[in-house]
């Protein structure tokens, strides 16, 4: 089995790869995918990336991971709408991986978030995948969205899906670097579901949650964090409106989940992302948090030997924020 290539490649590459026959997922902003060749690739909009030659943000390039399938074995792309995604692991190979992208801030965004860990066969067959984004300065103007590049179709509500085979004698191996634990701090939760909220239920009693979070002095670069039996997930900040008073998130919260804010660790934000990357072998695939790439000021940095995406939300398995998925594929 030859490795999964990865690299921030110019256009004239990518469209190279892809009228090969090669099987791709890339990233890149809208206006590239666009212009790609139609061909057997799934891809998502985002800008920024952790390249080979370190962090980057630009509009002219995109990232490619490239599918080497041997002993026959072909990945398979799939597109699915809201009523069919709980069928993804189903739909998975036996012995393999899916890798999906979905538009962030969507109906299937917040599907997956809520339901994945109910889905048939999760946690049996690995998925990994991220979900696409687009230029900070975009907010407002455009709208995340993933490409089915059979048809070059752009889809804001859709999720796009590579199932790679893999021979018998190739296992996948899912890493999730994750800085964050809860604090020690107030009990949080959260009355209805969704990307944004005004008002939050703090150690029993309703609470204005932009005055509270002001009040306090948090630093919205730590996230709220639930604990799902034993394991931390994240829901990230995205901003603080000061004319409306809604807190509004990367990811959805949900009612009945205790959220705790998260425990600052020492030394810089840098620092900390560093050591916990610096160990990491090459991947098969990776992806990483914008705002990983953001809170560590990566532009132009490297992050050892990890490179891909710098996404709105990472999956692996299940939705997470502010994290960094790693997976290799291991002979045996």
């Amino acid at each position: 089995m030859n490795a999964l290539r990865q690299a921030l490649v110019d256009t004239h590459t990518a469209a190279t790869l892809i009228q090969s026959g090669a099987t791709l997922a890339i990233a890149g902003d809208e206006s590239v995918l666009a212009g790609l060749p139609r061909g057997n690739w799934i891809g998502g909009t985002i800008p920024y990336f952790m390249a080979q030659d370190g962090g980057s943000t630009t509009r002219k390039h995109v990232f490619v991971t490239a599918m080497d399938a041997d002993e026959g074995l072909k990945p398979r792309i799939a597109q699915y709408d809201p009523e069919h995604l709980p069928q993804v692991c189903t739909d998975a190979p036996d012995n393999g991986f899916s890798l999906i992208i979905l538009p962030a801030f969507s109906q299937m965004h917040f599907d997956y978030a809520k339901n994945a860990p109910m889905y048939d066969d999760m946690y049996i067959k690995p998925i990994v995948g991220w979900i696409s984004g687009m230029h900070l300065d975009d907010t407002g103007i455009r709208v995340p969205k993933v490409v089915d590049g059979r048809t070059g179709a752009l889809l804001e509500n859709r999720a796009v899906v590579l199932h790679v085979p893999l021979p018998d004698n190739i296992s996948v191996n899912v890493n999730i670097v994750n800085l964050f634990s809860q604090g020690c701090g107030d009990v949080m939760q959260f009355e209805e579901s969704g990307f944004e909220a005004s008002s939050c239920i703090i150690n029993g009693r309703p609470t204005p949650f932009a005055q509270y979070l002001k009040a306090i002095g948090h630093d919205t670069r730590l996230p709220l964090v639930a604990d799902y039996n034993g394991a931390s997930i994240n829901v990230s900040f995205k901003s603080i409106s000061d004319t409306d008073g809604k807190v509004e998130f990367y990811g959805p919260v949900f009612p009945h989940v205790e959220y705790l804010l998260a425990r600052p660790f020492g030394g810089s934000y840098e620092t900390a992302f560093a050591h916990a990357s610096a160990s990491l072998p090459e991947a098969s695939f990776s992806c990483n948090c914008i705002l990983n790439y953001l809170h560590s000021e990566l532009e132009g940095k490297h992050t050892g030997n990890v490179i891909g995406p710098m996404t709105f939300g990472e999956v692996a398995y299940q939705l997470l924020n502010q994290t960094m998925v790693h997976m290799t594929l291991e002979l045996h």
